[in-house]
């Protein structure tokens, strides 16, 4: 028993000698910094210490806690720099209109309608849709810098949705767009629709072409050829917006969207730029287009023409006092009972198929005035060739 006794007695003060002997190395070794690990060697933390007078880079509160900004794609960085190259460029336009008060004792201008408009020229001419122009009385246009300024319209052409305006006083600091080129476009390029959808302005979209050569009903009643298809998001207020490449160079004007809501819907169409240097100098100039045309024919509308299954532009009247008369062309004649019947058809122009008033109208556009065409006319089932020279009509 004695023996069991101090054999526990030499046990437990061994234990505590020990845990004396190690008690100084507990109190004098630190604690390891903030994010390092406790395994590390005494060596290796000294290492890690910041030595004496060496100089250590300086950081802020705000540089410490603000994170590194991403940097911008090329993609991105090519989209900014459009847009602050077109920034003095692009305007909107309200359309005013008369209003009879309650009483019917004055006409009151106020705004109906309203869109966008790009400036062409240092001379302060804007171009815009034609629709956006139509039944207005006058016409305001807001600056980049939310100035105001009164415009008058120079001119118009409904069938290719076209207007020009010019503004009433100088405006120095407006930047005349970078004109491009249409007929290099390639479908899946990028493009660019700055405008003033439902009012916010300055406004701008980013998309593709999505395709080209569209034919697309215009504003004037006929088709506008060669529409470029765009997924750039359109909404009403960007009509008459500048539609731009990657080199910020126009390449079309936003001018209508397809779709049930109203809104975009990935449908925009743009008439071409090559179509708008066309037209836009001759307006500019004369305050109108002059286009070849038949002189004093006038034709029945396609709606109606396709109710009586008749192909091609059936002409309706014919002046006595025209070349046209006097080549034997004639139009709508009425039978003993009054009834009105088809008598004269175009169906072809210098040998290209004619199968509406639409298509001979665009066909048009090939010719100039003062040229002769050979018309391929229909009468009764039986045709016959019709030579004829082209004069400018409004």
């Amino acid at each position: 028993m004695r023996k069991k006794g101090s054999l526990l007695l030499a046990l437990v003060m061994g234990w505590a000698l020990s845990a004396c002997a190690d008690a100084p190395d507990r109190q004098t070794r630190p604690e390891p910094p903030r994010g390092q690990p406790a395994n590390i060697t005494d060596e290796a933390r000294q290492q890690l210490q910041p030595q004496p007078g060496s100089a250590q880079p300086a950081m802020s509160s705000s540089q410490a806690q603000r994170p590194s900004p991403k940097a911008l794609t090329e993609d991105e960085q090519n989209t900014i720099d459009i847009v602050k190259k077109t920034r003095n460029s692009v305007v909107f336009i309200t359309n005013m209109q008369y209003v009879q008060d309650f009483f019917f004792t004055s006409d009151q201008p106020v705004a109906r309608g309203s869109g966008s408009g790009f400036v062409w020229d240092d001379r302060g001419h804007i171009v815009t849709n034609f629709h956006v122009i139509e039944d207005g009385v006058k016409f305001m246009v807001s600056l980049p810098n939310q100035k105001q300024v009164e415009a008058k319209l120079i001119g118009r052409e409904p069938a290719k949705d076209i207007a020009v305006l010019q503004l009433q006083e100088n405006v120095p600091d407006l930047q005349p767009v970078q004109i491009g080129t249409s007929k290099d476009l390639q479908v899946g390029q990028k493009v660019i629709a700055i405008g003033n959808p439902f009012g916010f302005d300055h406004t701008v979209t980013k998309g593709i072409v999505s395709a080209i050569g569209r034919n697309m009903p215009g504003a004037g009643g006929v088709t506008i050829r060669d529409m470029i298809q765009t997924d750039a998001s359109i909404n009403p207020g960007n009509s008459g917006g500048p539609l731009l490449d990657s080199s910020g160079a126009l390449v079309g004007m936003n001018t209508l969207i397809i779709s049930p809501s109203g809104t975009s819907s990935g449908l925009g169409f743009a008439v071409p730029v090559d179509l708008i240097k066309k037209i836009v100098p001759e307006i500019i100039q004369f305050g109108k287009v002059t286009r070849p045309g038949v002189g004093g024919i006038t034709f029945v509308p396609d709606e109606y023409a396709s109710r009586a299954g008749t192909e091609g532009a059936i002409i309706r009247d014919v002046p006595r006092d025209t070349q046209a008369y006097g080549l034997g062309l004639r139009g709508l004649g009425r039978d003993s009972y009054g009834r009105l019947y088809i008598r004269d058809v175009i169906t072809a122009i210098e040998g290209t198929k004619v199968k509406s008033y639409d298509d001979f109208f665009s066909a048009l556009d090939n010719f100039k005035i003062g040229e002769t065409v050979t018309l391929t006319v229909e009468r009764d089932g039986k045709s016959r060739k019709v030579q004829i020279r082209l004069v400018g009509t409004d």
